[in-house]
């Protein structure tokens, strides 16, 4: 099997541990451990529960506590219905691997997490894609939706709220998407590890798994709960996919750690007071950005709805690599290239960090684009 390299990732090896302001993070600022047991009130008894632990294997399919709490995210799921990963994108990989074959048809937005068309392209699948405009607000065009749709299509991935644009699918957008996709029997991946940042309400947008019997939604505790370090995701779908996903599963990942279960449970448990820190730092950050970009000539963009990342258009013919190499350069902030994301003339940007960073780091921002305009 041969892949495409997988261009954010790519990038953000050779950079990341190299800038000054990473404003290229796509995670809430994260938490730390005494953090986490803070919020979670376990700061003096949590030894008591880590202590006897042993170091053995850990429930195959994810700890009833975990898969319980993951539940209480949606809207129709039982514990059946779940089963923990290595990670969002060990869920996401773990279903591509299990639904697609060679000579399948499969639909892919873009942009989107590089996985949602490389992998099933490398598997031999035929992969058309539907692109993303910003005319459009970054949502799927739902006319090219069907028209690109066949009778044998097998999967459609998507991902809500949408990397990196925060465009998101409310729920009656889902529901026209999901009408389409129904006429073909098609499964749909969704791709919903940056659900509950939603800028409005208590920040959750529907998920598919809720909307639609041949629904799959992913999700993980990295962005919205700020805890990646964990590198724990899950799938949540019907019982029968899940069977067939943990045949696949079951030859590269035994279980998750058992720390990584145990507190996933715990911040799942305590989620409401994780949330509340996500949404003051997510709402309050758009809004520091939004100024910046309402105030700068050379720069444009669709405000995010949802999200941790947004897509900026800049006002000078250079590649968005050299823009990116550039500013890191002359001012230690790194952005992420539209070109590794197959959108060149765009550069992402995380503001989900520390308000402090993200303001110092756009200030420097200002400086390179008066340096590049003059």
């Amino acid at each position: 099997m041969q892949i495409k390299p997988f261009g954010v990732e790519i990038w953000m090896n050779e950079f990341e541990n190299h800038c000054d302001y990473n404003l290229a993070e796509t995670c809430v600022a994260s938490l730390t451990v005494s953090e986490l047991l803070e919020l979670s009130g376990k700061n003096a008894d949590v030894m008591q529960d880590l202590l006897p632990m042993k170091m053995t294997y850990g429930a195959i399919e994810g700890s009833d506590r975990l898969r319980d709490a993951i539940c209480s995210l949606y809207a129709a799921q039982t514990r059946d219905n779940i089963v923990v990963t290595h990670g969002a994108i060990g869920a996401n990989a773990l279903v591509h691997e299990t639904l697609v074959e060679p000579g399948d048809h499969v639909i892919s937005v873009r942009p989107t997490y590089q996985q949602h068309y490389s992998i099933p392209e490398s598997y031999g699948a035929t992969v058309d894609i539907l692109e993303l405009r910003p005319e459009n607000g970054f949502l799927p065009d739902l006319d090219e939706f069907a028209r690109l749709i066949r009778p044998e299509t097998k999967l459609i991935a998507i991902n809500n709220p949408n990397n990196p644009t925060g465009a998101l699918m409310d729920a009656g957008y889902l529901e026209q998407f999901i009408a389409i996709a129904r006429k073909s029997d098609a499964w749909i991946l969704c791709d919903e590890v940056y659900r509950g940042t939603a800028q409005e309400g208590d920040g959750f947008s529907p998920a598919i798994a809720d909307l639609y019997e041949r629904g799959v939604s992913v999700a993980g505790m990295s962005k919205t709960f700020s805890l990646a370090g964990l590198r724990l995701g899950w799938i949540a779908a019907a019982p029968e996919l899940l069977e067939a996903v943990s045949v696949h599963r079951d030859y590269t990942t035994i279980s998750v750690g058992m720390l990584d279960d145990y507190f996933a449970a715990l911040a799942l448990e305590h989620k409401d007071r994780i949330l509340e820190r996500t949404h003051r730092i997510t709402r309050g950050n758009l809004a520091i950005l939004d100024a910046w970009v309402a105030a700068e000539p050379h720069i444009t963009y669709v405000k995010p709805q949802a999200g941790t990342t947004a897509l900026l258009k800049y006002g000078f013919d250079m590649p968005s690599r050299d823009f990116c190499v550039g500013l890191l350069k002359e001012t230690g902030v790194m952005f992420t290239p539209g070109s590794v994301m197959h959108m060149e003339g765009w550069l992402r940007i995380g503001y989900a960090n520390d308000p402090e960073v993200l303001r110092a780091g756009l200030e420097k921002v200002s400086v390179y684009l008066k340096q590049l305009a003059a």
